[in-house]
């Protein structure tokens, strides 16, 4: 087994071939840093991620039938309160990410019957030198794996799928799929 060290140092002098960098790469050493944002303008910053948690038909359709409400108590109740909890807590869980005061954070669901699917968005904004995709991307998975948990009683077919940035404001550049 190769150490880690020795891994990211051969990949460290590949990147010379790439436009782009890795900014939690030191370019000298190749070991992983974090961010220097200290000269960095403070600006509002927001960012939204989505995600899809897919069920058999029958979970689906006990699910529809309770109103989402299951063994363990409401369910997109208690997946809204640990989304939140997942955003805040996102530099804990992801070793370079700042710790970042958020100024908003909205965890919300939208029904598809057809896909028998419920499609998971967080969006969340601050007003700081770092931007928040983390924050959202981590708020929405966590708020998925809550409806998981709290509905995995019914089937363990549930598919926590296609957990991506749908959109970032604020800082250098914008994005929108």
């Amino acid at each position: 087994m190769q150490r880690c060290c020795t891994i990211v140092a051969r990949r460290a002098s590949h990147r010379a071939l790439s436009s782009k960098t890795l900014s939690h790469v030191d370019a000298t050493k190749g070991l992983p840093r974090m961010v220097d944002v200290s000269n960095k303008t403070t600006t509002t910053r927001k960012a939204i991620a989505r995600c899809r948690v897919v069920f058999p038909r029958d979970a689906w359709d006990t699910l529809t039938e309770s109103g989402f409400a299951g063994k363990k108590g409401p369910v997109l109740a208690t997946a809204v309160v640990a989304g939140v909890q997942g955003a805040k807590r996102t530099s804990e869980l992801i070793p370079f990410c700042h710790p970042v005061a958020l100024d908003a954070c909205d965890v919300a669901f939208e029904e598809d019957a057809e896909q028998r699917a419920l499609e998971v968005t967080c969006a969340v904004a601050t007003t700081h030198r770092t931007g928040v995709e983390m924050e959202a991307l981590s708020g929405c998975s966590v708020a998925a794996l809550a409806v998981y948990d709290m509905t995995k009683a019914l089937s363990h077919s549930i598919v926590v799928e296609d957990l991506r940035l749908v959109e970032k404001t604020g800082g250098k550049s914008d994005y929108s799929e």
